[in-house]
């Protein structure tokens, strides 16, 4: 009724436009662009609300693989539209720099002087049991075209998407310094240590980084304290940074495998 009796034709065909389209944010903004001062006194209070929301979660790999996997692992699960960006520095950035199952296995962090014991989970292919997830890692220095693309396509996609970014941190102790910490985001892909890719539900699997050279691998690790250091505590240390190595290889082998050939 008060759209009847209260708003001219051009308000009225707008807002049956709304409603057809209340979560096309394209479609939305426009109605809330044209729509005129004539409309009731009830509705103009919730003009703001007339275009379509993007809701996104931002946090760290401590909460994403550790104390929030469970909340996060509940998102997924459902069929909101809702977008989750981790962080991933593979420490407990905010809180000291201990160790997060993010870690990678013999890397130096809190709660394992001596280097992590145990491989880096893998929640990215975690997430991807899911079928109806959007699935994605991204590195800005590798790729910054395929960022933007990739938080564009997560942000657009009606259902939960999980965003995965690699993040170098001051806790990796990088040798040049963090300045060069875009640099660093470019050689973890260019040597397998991170790979980059999406899976869309609806258009499938992507991998971005096909041409790795693990040859590369070993001079990545020591360029950072928590990996060149961890000869001086532990007399492990060659065999711990191998199966790091064996690891990203078998990673980048799995991400490899998922990738259509035409």
């Amino acid at each position: 009724n008060i759209m009847e009796n209260n708003m001219d034709n051009s308000n009225s065909e707008l807002f049956k436009k709304w409603i057809e389209n209340y979560d096309n944010y394209e479609v939305t903004k426009e109605v809330y662009d044209n729509l005129t001062e004539d409309i009731p006194e009830e509705l103009r209070s919730l003009k703001d609300y007339i275009p379509s929301r993007n809701y996104w979660c931002i946090g760290g790999d401590g909460w994403a693989y550790d104390i929030g996997f469970g909340g996060i692992d509940h998102v997924l699960s459902s069929n909101d539209n809702i977008n989750i960006l981790v962080l991933d520095t593979e420490v407990y950035s905010n809180t000291g720099g201990q160790s997060s199952k993010s870690s990678n296995i013999g890397s130096i962090a809190s709660f394992a002087t001596s280097g992590k014991r145990t491989n880096k989970k893998d929640l990215a292919r975690i997430a991807m049991s899911y079928k109806n997830v959007y699935v994605a890692q991204i590195s800005l220095g590798a790729n910054m075209m395929q960022v933007i693309k990739t938080l564009k396509e997560a942000n657009d996609y009606p259902g939960p998407s999980l965003v995965i970014a690699y993040c170098p941190c001051i806790s990796h102790g990088i040798k040049s310094g963090m300045s060069n910490s875009v640099n660093m985001e470019k050689l973890a892909v260019e040597c397998g240590y991170f790979s980059t890719f999406r899976r869309h539900p609806i258009d499938g699997f992507t991998l971005y980084s096909k041409n790795v050279d693990f040859n590369k691998y070993e001079e990545f690790l020591n360029m950072q304290t928590r990996y060149s250091n961890l000869k001086k505590v532990n007399n492990d240390y060659q065999k711990l940074l191998e199966e790091n190595k064996s690891d990203a290889i078998e990673r980048h082998k799995y991400y490899s495998s998922l990738q259509k050939v035409d």
